[in-house]
């Protein structure tokens, strides 16, 4: 099928990617010329493993082109996706510009019957709102061709995005024509070839759908931060308590671990946007609230922990002393800063008076690029760069390549001999046994405080 899809995010450049390496035909648009010749170069703009060899083999194939021409792409898809950004307005609600934006334009220059399918997070109803546009650009051309919009929510996780695309769990589509339901069946039976993953409701179901989901996801990780928190005040281990609670297969091993605190693109601005959605329709989201604020201090926590160790004696706290961070990506497998707890942390630390060296396998970039050039940050090329010169460690993301350090090299290099683990990927007694002072989430200071 002829595919177009606006938005070369992560969403748009790994779905069209996903699509062409089945067999269709994907032109992918921006507005971004820069994005584009790198694209059609072979430079992807976003860390995602294995999208770069898909894009690179399907681009020479012939099967994924790129382009700023929104009226070519147009003229182009049978299915017309819309995956551009929805990023967080003042108040906390999804910013719809840039989809109505689209719409308008798909309005101007559809000259034949077509699937507009909403990629993008969007609020219940908006699908309406993007009927509304493209209809009233068709009428201003005098134009009458027929269209429907469909909701067909992602559910890709960044650093398994492409894996999510290709064996996905669900494929929702949520629609009120039976024929644009046949369409997408269509469009994604490769990808559901022996199993049924198709779930069918109408759109606005659909819409909520995607938001349900990471709000639930976002409160199951808030809720195991608040009983970490509890665990730390009560002398309790919560890494225990989580093994305790996930043999229950009513509860499960997923996003039950307890750490920095959420972030990146999605939890927190649908975890914001669904609680403005249930206001705006008289309805006071008290869990969500919880879920959000509960996660806006947790992300102050690691801070917490480092003034609990440096506030002991006669110590003027954070001032003068210099920080290895490990991490600064909001999760694994990604160069995802947006939302990370690490930003949060360097600026508590500066704030203090204190140094940084930070190194992550795939966000320095990202974090050049945030934070620029200033005296208190020093790049560094690994990890074990990163403690040359540091009183203490900081585990902000829990990257394999982080999990199996020499404790006796971390012990020589660091001034204070200290470790604060903001994903409790280590054994207390493993580091206190190497001679090392140990801060864990919701695990207390080591025996050896």
């Amino acid at each position: 099928m002829r595919v177009a899809i606006f938005g070369t995010g992560y969403v748009g450049l790994v779905t069209g990617t996903c699509l062409a390496e089945v067999g269709h035909d994907v032109v992918c648009v921006d507005i971004d010329q820069a994005k584009v010749q790198g694209l059609e170069r072979g430079i992807i703009p976003i860390y995602e493993p294995g999208l770069e060899p898909m894009v690179k083999a399907n681009h020479a194939a012939g099967r994924l082109a790129f382009t700023t021409d929104a009226a070519q792409a147009i003229t182009h898809g049978q299915v017309i996706f819309i995956a551009v950004g929805t990023p967080p307005d003042e108040d906390g609600s999804a910013d719809l510009q840039y989809v109505l934006a689209v719409a308008r334009t798909i309005g101007r220059h559809l000259a034949h019957p077509a699937v507009v399918v909403n990629k993008s997070t969007v609020p219940v109803g908006t699908a309406d709102k993007v009927r509304a546009a493209i209809a009233e650009e068709l009428a201003a051309r005098g134009a009458d061709i027929a269209f429907d919009v469909v909701s067909n929510p992602e559910f890709l996780k960044e650093g398994d995005a492409v894996a999510d695309c290709m064996r996905p769990d669900r494929i929702v589509i949520g629609a009120a024509s039976p024929d644009a339901v046949a369409v997408l069946r269509r469009l994604y039976a490769p990808f559901n070839r022996n199993r049924d993953r198709v779930v069918e409701m109408d759109v606005r179901s659909a819409e909520l759908t995607k938001y349900a989901a990471n709000a639930m996801l976002a409160t199951k990780i808030s809720f195991m931060n608040e009983i970490a928190n509890i665990a730390e005040r009560v002398g309790a281990d919560i890494e225990h308590v989580r093994q305790g609670i996930g043999s229950d297969p009513r509860i499960g091993w997923h996003f039950i671990y307890p750490g920095a605190g959420y972030g990146g693109s999605c939890f927190p601005k649908d975890v914001q946007a669904l609680a403005r959605i249930a206001t705006q329709h008289g309805h006071q989201p008290q869990l969500l609230d919880a879920v959000e604020a509960v996660n806006t201090v947790q992300k102050g926590h690691l801070f917490e922990l480092i003034q609990r160790h440096y506030d002991r004696g006669e110590d003027e706290g954070v001032r003068g002393k210099t920080f290895a961070v490990w991490g600064l990506a909001f999760k694994p497998n990604t160069d995802d800063m947006r939302e990370a707890p690490s930003r949060r942390l360097l600026a508590q630390l500066w704030e203090g008076g204190a140094s940084v060296r930070v190194y992550d396998p795939e966000a320095m970039q990202e974090a050049r690029r945030i934070f620029g050039e200033r005296d208190d940050l020093v790049f560094c090329a690994s990890a074990y760069e990163a403690l040359e010169g540091a009183d203490a460690l900081v585990v902000v993301t829990e990257w394999k390549q982080f999990r199996s350090p020499d404790f006796s090299r971390l012990r020589k290099a660091l001034g204070d001999a200290v470790v604060f683990d903001g994903r409790n990927i280590y054994e207390p007694q493993e580091i206190e046994a190497a001679g090392l002072a140990y801060y864990g989430i919701g695990r207390g200071r080591s025996v050896n405080g």
